[in-house]
């Protein structure tokens, strides 16, 4: 064993928000060394985000193929190549892979060791002999899929969100454990690349999103010809004659069986934890993740933890979020403070359905009296010049203005979640958003239009009408 490192930060962790941490330290002139045994980029790169919308893109690419007949564009029905598909996906992962790569942070300063770091004492690191010591220390290890403990699930094969995107050809029937973002998101990516798909969820689709918003993306998807059934539980998976077969009970407790090709487990995430060595540092954690203060420190203050490892909301944005508050706490020692009030959150569905802050059921349980304002895509002259009409804005606000949350469901909803994101965090009523100039026509008209709403109930009353025709006597 040689001489142990001496640096001013140690990063465990190559996904986004370990990335971003080291990236942010070395080009500060912090002394910064990373340490990844797995892929760089994480997740998000390799299993998660990155290949999710790739695959989703050509799926809606073949969706348009199919649709391409209301604009007067006549086409044959789209002939879909898995391996190409796949490769597609690939190409996406290799175009952005340099961005994360071992050669660009070395550029950048950090030194990087390939390695599985483990604790051996609060202040030092071993990485497979190679021992670190660091002045702060940053847990960003993340997370992997979740098996939930179904009876014959480990003598069946199946596939997760880290193995489904290696398939060289499209299912014949996928079978999906888990109706939350990840398996609403397959399931319509498989089901327009030409699979049969059947979903299984416990309770509801997308349960933490409005309810009256999940309603337009569960209709699109029960037109798409995805089968969704709620409210089963999933006794036992074994072999069918297709392939896999599993037994799902339902709430009155008549049992049933699911043919199919494929099955994808979808059914949330745990941290990555195991092998950290954190009682040897002194740091307290739990099956949800890691126990951190409001500014990411551990019961060990020299040792910070930040995105999925740290429990909470398991988003890349939100790593990348609790990026920059460590740099300003580990390098600044400013009392930086994580606040997770205005993360907004998207599943990437045709149509999008995106969220920020408290849906309607939440802010009335809280906030009591809340004002609903709404606008419709069908109302909006883009949308119905791209026949987008599918979906709505729904605003929550208090009676004096201030926005307590937004959700969007329709085209483009991840992208027009924005305006309200801006507007939570930086406390903009929605008078401002009501007032701004929108250029025509374009969707994000539907967000000026709810804003606008907000004033409708005073400015069309019975006494405005009076006080109109009262000036109206006066020359």
């Amino acid at each position: 064993m040689g001489a142990a490192i001496e640096t001013d930060i140690c990063v465990i962790g190559a996904g986004s928000g370990g990335l971003s941490v080291a990236a942010g330290a070395a080009q500060m002139g912090a002394r910064t060394v990373l340490i990844e045994r797995g892929k760089m980029g994480g997740d998000c790169l390799n299993y998660g985000c990155v290949p999710s919308k790739a695959m989703l893109a050509a799926a809606h690419a073949a969706e348009a193929v199919r649709g391409a007949g209301v604009f007067g564009v006549n086409v044959g029905g789209p002939e879909v190549d898995g391996g190409r598909v796949r490769e597609h996906v690939r190409g996406v992962i290799a175009a952005i892979a340099p961005n994360d790569s071992v050669e660009r942070f070395e550029g950048l300063g950090v030194r990087v060791l390939r390695a599985h770091a483990r604790f051996v004492s609060p202040s030092e690191i071993d990485a497979e002999g190679q021992r670190v010591r660091a002045r702060r220390f940053v847990v960003a290890t993340g997370s992997s899929p979740a098996t939930p403990p179904i009876d014959g699930l480990s003598d069946v094969p199946y596939l997760t969100n880290e193995t489904i995107f290696d398939l060289a050809a499209v299912p014949e029937h996928l079978v999906i454990v888990g109706g939350g973002p990840i398996g609403v998101e397959l399931a319509q990516a498989h089901r327009q690349l030409g699979a049969r798909v059947t979903v299984l969820e416990a309770s509801q689709i997308l349960p933490k999103d409005d309810p009256e918003l999940v309603d337009v993306v569960r209709r699109r998807l029960s037109r798409d010809g995805v089968e969704i059934r709620e409210g089963v539980k999933v006794a036992a998976v074994g072999t069918g004659a297709a392939g896999v077969s599993v037994t799902v009970t339902a709430e009155g407790g008549q049992e049933s069986r699911v043919e199919g090709s494929h099955l994808l487990v979808a059914t949330g995430r745990r941290v990555d934890v195991d092998g950290l060595g954190l009682e040897e540092a002194g740091i307290a954690w739990s099956a949800k993740g890691i126990e951190v203060d409001a500014r990411l420190r551990t019961a060990n203050r020299k040792v910070y933890a930040i995105g999925d490892a740290a429990g909470g909301l398991k988003f890349t944005h939100v790593a990348g979020y609790h990026a920059s508050i460590v740099l300003r706490n580990a390098l600044f020692r400013l009392p930086a403070k994580a606040d997770t009030r205005t993360v907004p959150w998207v599943t990437y569905t045709a149509p999008q359905l995106a969220q920020v802050g408290l849906t309607e059921q939440q802010a009335r349980d809280t906030r009591g009296e809340v004002r609903v304002l709404k606008s419709f895509y069908a109302e909006n002259d883009r949308a119905q010049a791209e026949r987008e009409t599918e979906g709505l804005v729904k605003v929550i606000a208090t009676p004096g203005g201030h926005v307590l949350g937004a959700g969007i469901v329709g085209a483009a909803a991840g992208e027009l979640i924005h305006t309200w994101v801006l507007a939570m965090s930086e406390r903009i009523k929605v008078k401002a958003v009501a007032q701004m100039i929108a250029p025509y026509p374009t969707l994000g008209e539907i967000n000026k239009r709810a804003a606008g709403s907000f004033y409708a109930p005073k400015l069309f009353s019975e006494r405005t009408r009076k006080l109109v025709r009262f000036l109206a006597m006066f020359p």
